[in-house]
């Protein structure tokens, strides 16, 4: 059985099919055990993490840290591998799992809680005296920027009205960040700070355009490329101040001594690149061209859907990676990727499909994200179903639950961004 659980009822014609059938090779290409499988292994007492070798004779203490989305379902496939030699670690994300030494804490995302919180507070108070002869194991998935938080001095209920802010405000993931960062004690290089002169090897699975490390995250064990002055820019350009006060005077700047960052090996262990040719090669197989165009795009949802349509040739497959934004004005439900297809539907002609979703299977809702083609609008228009409507009250969950072409997989473990098929035939 696939990954998509209504295959078969989105499965209508030949096109649609092999949309789909790049959408199931892209998921699997990144689930966890195949990825660990070939990337992480002890062989006599040396641990190898792709083209990285580690002696852990070399050190006293062995902990495992994860964070964010599809973190635990990762560090459940290391904590066996390391067996005897981990002395511990803490692990947060949404999905709960079960452990041996670990202590797992069921967080929140996309707003922080007191859970996410009180784990980092955890992690810092068991963490901060660590020496040269102890080794962290980190584990970051997307939305880790939420659920490691210690803001430097606001208040819980200030840090959501920031996050709920940055979110709806249209701004980008490097420009949420660059605020984030400059918040809180742990990201932008805090981190790798606080658990100076330990080693650290954190294992990064990219949601972010371009696998930028720094942004990934808020980049906890990564030097800070952003300032105060970034983080001011993004309050004035998108006049934050109006919802969130002189939020300004709050910030700190983010660790850049090099002497915190010497002992910290950052691996990017999975992106979206190898979805994207997983997407290739199957297309390959099934006899279509399939041309990869970016792994970093960014546009805004409502116009990206045209341009991706515009952008690909005739009797090819444009196969992009990214992450669109939606400035929320509506109250409906829905997400980037089922908003990115719904704006496109009245761009869509004779025999193009377009199909966006998010990698972890939850596009702020239910969906992973939606398909669209003529049926689609055919459905709409004998449903008597205003798009345009839907659209501006950000409501894309509702429209594609109606007409049948939401993507469903329920919540998936891997988080690489959103990945994006425009099928011209």
């Amino acid at each position: 059985m696939g990954f998509v659980k209504n295959y078969q009822q989105l499965a209508t014609d030949e096109n649609r099919k092999v949309v789909l059938e790049l959408v199931e090779a892209a998921i699997a290409s990144i689930q966890p055990d195949e990825i660990f499988r070939q990337n992480f292994s002890i062989q006599n007492g040396i641990l190898k993490i792709q083209s990285k070798s580690y002696n852990l004779s070399d050190f006293d203490h062995v902990y495992l840290l994860g964070y964010g989305k599809g973190a635990a379902g990762n560090c459940k496939l290391i904590e066996p591998v390391i067996g005897e030699k981990l002395t511990g670690g803490y692990v947060i994300d949404v999905t709960d799992e079960k452990f041996s030494k670990i202590e797992f804490t069921l967080g929140t995302h996309p707003l922080p809680s007191p859970q996410n919180l009180e784990f980092t507070k955890k992690i810092i108070d068991k963490l901060s005296h660590l020496s040269q002869r102890d080794l962290v194991i980190m584990v970051t998935c997307g939305g880790g920027s939420v659920m490691l938080e210690s803001p430097h001095n606001l208040t819980l209920d200030q840090m959501i009205q920031v996050n709920s802010a940055l979110l709806h405000c249209g701004a980008d993931i490097r420009e949420m960040n660059a605020v984030r960062k400059h918040l809180d004690v742990v990201k932008g290089g805090g981190l790798s700070q606080i658990f100076y002169p330990a080693k650290i090897v954190n294992l990064i699975f990219s949601d972010v355009p371009g696998n930028n490390l720094s942004v990934i995250a808020s980049g906890p064990t990564v030097k800070d490329e952003s300032t105060l002055v970034d983080a001011e820019t993004v309050i004035k350009k998108y006049n934050l101040n109006e919802k969130l006060g002189t939020i300004e005077t709050n910030f700190i700047e983010s660790p850049k001594e090099e002497k915190y960052f010497e002992n910290v090996d950052n691996i990017l262990f999975l992106s979206n690149d190898t979805a994207l040719l997983a997407m290739q090669k199957r297309a390959e197989e099934l006899g279509q061209k399939a041309i990869v165009s970016t792994n970093s795009f960014q546009d805004d949802a409502n116009v990206a859907g045209r341009s991706l349509i515009e952008a690909t040739q005739a009797g090819t497959i444009l196969l992009v990676g990214g992450e669109t934004s939606v400035k929320v004005s509506g109250k409906g439900k829905g997400g980037r990727n089922q908003q990115l297809v719904l704006s496109a539907l009245s761009s869509i002609t004779q025999g193009v499909v377009i199909c966006s979703f998010d990698s972890d299977g939850w596009d702020n809702s239910e969906a992973a994200g939606a398909i669209g083609d003529l049926e689609t609008a055919r459905k709409a228009k004998e449903a008597g179903l205003d798009i345009q409507k839907f659209l501006e009250d950000n409501n894309s969950f509702a429209f594609f639950e109606s007409v049948g072409d939401a993507i469903l997989t329920g919540r998936l473990p891997s988080n690489v961004s959103d990945l994006m098929v425009v099928f011209k035939a």
